[in-house]
């Protein structure tokens, strides 16, 4: 490895002039680097909090990419020729910021005055669809870096589908993804992960500066982190080039090299595989007494350090803020210049729509974000079985293979699970580099379907920047057990409002012998905790194709949580239509035998539970009992009903309720009621077939109708009653074990005590 820097003392300054200029920078331009240094403190010491350190060392290299490197133009942040930038060490947000107050996106001297307050254009870490030339929502550290990858797949695919013969570099849709890195984002798990696969993918249209300046939160970071992260980037297969700052050992001779960073950015263009340019920097250069350590890194550096770096820099000790009207000037020359190649770019992407009506047609309607028209009568129907039956994972494959067709931009993947999950579109080719294809597995560079390897987290945020790059709609599959590798990348899909479906299958016990590690139980509630996240969990065959249509239609955060197991096509010359479930919640069939009367107690299910609900109204009717029994595959789109629905659907006169969901039962008691009954499933499961796990733990048809009959009492009495307590021989201990014995003394299920 290249020595450390690690001296604590001011280094004799030698930065004032690049060494050659071949960025062609003059005077002006180094004045601009510094002023960008000096905003970064001013910013942060005025807000009183934030990381100046990093946005003060990556002040050269930000300035490289935005006036030197990138394809960009500021007028239209959303020009679909552009390169992406993606600032994975978010919370140097001053780094991004202070080159789009430069460069003339829209941010003025008052915005960064305005860091990290109420209502400003700066928040504390970048916010896609919040300020202009943000093009992802980064913080967490290595969800940037994962979502670039994400950025350059899809950037080839959407190449592959619309422009697949052009030479390189000469299509519309050719462009370029540079990430900004930290040392923090390389020890994340995610960014190992995802930069594995992108090696493996030859993602010769990404590039990431990692800014090896070996400083954190904690100090140095040979505390924890002392890896060669060049080896390691070599052996995942990517090209890497050192460009070092710091000089000798001691950092006493610091040059910040432009030139050698401005060439390796250059060849990295036209590198065939992804590019990791280490940059040894030193943190907050140059701050007297506060570079390079670990108090530059996340919070203020003082007004005396400030006073005596401006006059390091030649500024004015006692100004802030400050701006030179010859710089600003200069550095927006850059709009010129992007609107030039904006021009250029026009020229071809005339040219191509004149030779290319159908695709351009397609792409029209991409950009639009709209689905195609014929989307309704692609998907699938399903004959009713009652007998042997379809497990909604199966039912979502044929959906993906039906809409394969009508939907090119739809593709997506599995987390090494494509059987398992159903995500492969029949007949589709993967998307990989020819040399990689297997014997199981054929394709090439442009092919459609996803193999992420297991890296559920990867998968998610690669899921995510795929979705940014804006054009293509993407899909990607794991059990829902493992939601929890993946939730910060599920987080951030919401939070960005990304039109990503994640596709979770064997979605509760049902999925029986594996046992409870893979057995999910508070997985179901705890994502319906996330907002901006629409949890569809459908009955049967017939609402995964109706659901499935919905979630593209709407284009927002979803996740599908199916079935292992074969559940009954329910007969809809009996029942509601399937199209109910667009609403998230329908009438399945009403009170009576000719199920139109109003019900005396309303059963509530979910995905695979509705056929026991059904089975206990069968129950319930033969006692005279009049039962509605309501499917709601999702509560978010049923909340956005109006409340006139919502009162068709659960009559607030009618206080007998029960749900029943193979998951924990919170949340459910809002919907039931008082009076109401949750049965579900409040401890771990266990290692058997699906049929005894359900009976043994108590999500059956016997129980339903107990349950509905408690309710039915309570709800007459006009008060809560709790039920009799009953023994479950099943139950889990609660002194320490999870593993169910007929020993162990009963856990009381919320059905039992209606609490």
């Amino acid at each position: 490895m290249t020595p450390r820097a690690t001296t604590k003392a001011a280094p004799k300054r030698s930065v004032a002039k690049p060494i050659a200029r071949k960025a062609g920078w003059t005077d002006v331009d180094v004045r601009a680097v510094d002023t960008a240094r000096l905003l970064a403190a001013d910013a942060v010491q005025k807000a009183g909090n934030g990381h100046p350190g990093t946005a003060m060392s990556l002040a050269p290299a930000a300035y490289l990419l935005f006036q030197n490197v990138m394809v960009h133009d500021p007028a239209d942040p959303a020009w679909l020729g552009r390169d992406r930038f993606v600032l994975s060490c978010g919370h140097s947000s001053l780094t991004q910021y202070v080159q789009l107050f430069l460069s003339g996106y829209g941010l003025e001297l008052a915005d960064l005055k305005a860091l990290r307050t109420w209502g400003s254009q700066t928040p504390g870490h970048p916010e896609v669809h919040h300020t202009k030339g943000v093009e992802i929502t980064t913080g967490p550290l290595g969800s940037g870096l994962a979502s670039a990858v994400g950025m350059a797949m899809a950037q080839r695919r959407q190449r592959g589908l619309l422009d697949p013969d052009a030479k390189a570099g000469t299509s519309p849709f050719d462009h370029h993804v540079w990430a900004l890195a930290s040392d923090g984002d390389l020890m994340e798990g995610v960014a190992s992960e995802a930069s594995s696969l992108a090696g493996h993918q030859e993602l010769g249209n990404l590039t990431v500066i990692y800014d090896a300046n070996h400083i954190s939160i904690e100090d140095d970071t040979d505390i924890s982190f002392s890896e060669d992260v060049a080896m390691r980037y070599e052996a995942y297969g990517w090209e890497v080039v050192d460009v070092d700052w710091r000089g000798d050992a001691n950092g006493e001779t610091y040059v910040e090299d432009v030139d050698a960073l401005y060439t390796a950015l250059t060849k990295s263009r036209k590198s065939p595989r992804p590019t990791l340019i280490r940059l040894h920097t030193i943190i907050a250069w140059p701050a007297p007494t506060k570079q390079n350590t670990g108090k530059s890194h996340g919070s203020a550096l003082g007004e005396e350090e400030i006073a005596a770096t401006k006059e390091l820099l030649g500024f004015n000790p006692g100004k802030s803020f400050e701006v030179d009207r010859a710089v600003l000037a200069h550095a927006r020359k850059v709009k010129t210049r992007g609107k030039q190649a904006h021009a250029e770019w026009n020229k071809a992407y005339k040219a191509w729509r004149k030779a290319n009506p159908e695709q351009a047609t397609l792409l029209d309607r991409l950009v639009a974000g709209k689905v195609p028209a014929d989307l309704g009568k692609a998907l699938p129907t399903f004959p009713t079985d009652t007998d042997k039956g379809m497990a909604t994972r199966a039912a979502s494959g044929k959906v993906l293979t039906a809409l394969a067709p009508v939907m090119p931009e739809l593709w997506g993947g599995s987390a090494d699970l494509a059987e398992s999950n159903n995500t492969t579109m029949e007949g589709e080719p993967s998307f990989i580099p020819t040399s990689k294809q297997t014997n199981a597995w054929k394709g090439n560079p442009y092919g459609r379907t996803l193999h992420f390897g297991i890296r559920e987290n990867a998968m998610g945020m690669i899921l995510n920047g795929i979705a940014l790059e804006g054009l293509t709609r993407p899909y990607g599959g794991t059990f829902l057990v493992f939601s929890d590798y993946m939730r910060p990348a599920v987080r951030l899909a919401a939070i960005q409002q990304l039109p990503v479906t994640f596709v979770w299958t064997h979605d509760s016990i049902g999925l029986g012998e594996d046992g409870p590690t893979h057995q999910p139980i508070e997985h179901i509630p705890s994502l319906r905790a996330m907002p901006g996240l629409d949890v569809v969990r459908p009955a049967d065959a017939n609402e995964t194709s109706v659901v499935w249509g919905e979630i593209l239609r709407r284009g927002r955060t979803a996740g599908l949580a199916l079935t292992r197991q074969n559940l009954p096509v329910i007969d809809r010359k009996v029942h509601a239509k399937a199209s109910g479930a667009t609403k998230g919640a329908y009438v399945l069939i009403d009170g009576g035998k000719d199920g139109k009367q109003a019900p005396q107690v309303i059963l509530i299910a979910t995905g695979s539970e509705v056929s026991i609900a059904l089975e206990a109204r069968e129950r319930l009717e033969r006692s005279n009992i009049r039962t509605r029994v309501v499917s709601m595959p999702c509560r978010e789109w049923f909340e956005e009903q109006t409340k006139a629905y919502q009162n068709k659907v659960l009559p607030t006169d009618v206080r007998a309720r029960v749900s029943i969901e193979a998951a924990s039962g919170l949340g459910w008691h809002d919907l039931v009621g008082d009076a109401g009954r949750v049965i579900g499933i409040e401890h771990f499961g266990a290692s058997a077939d699906y049929k005894t796990l359900y009976k043994e733990f108590g999500i059956t048809p016997e129980a339903a109708v107990k349950a509905a009959k408690d309710s039915l009492k309570a709800a007459k009495a006009g008060a809560l009653v709790p039920a009799a307590n009953e023994t479950n021989p099943r139950a889990v201990k609660d002194t320490g074990t999870d593993t169910p014995t007929k020993k162990s003394p009963a856990r009381k299920s919320t059905a039992q005590t209606g609490k």
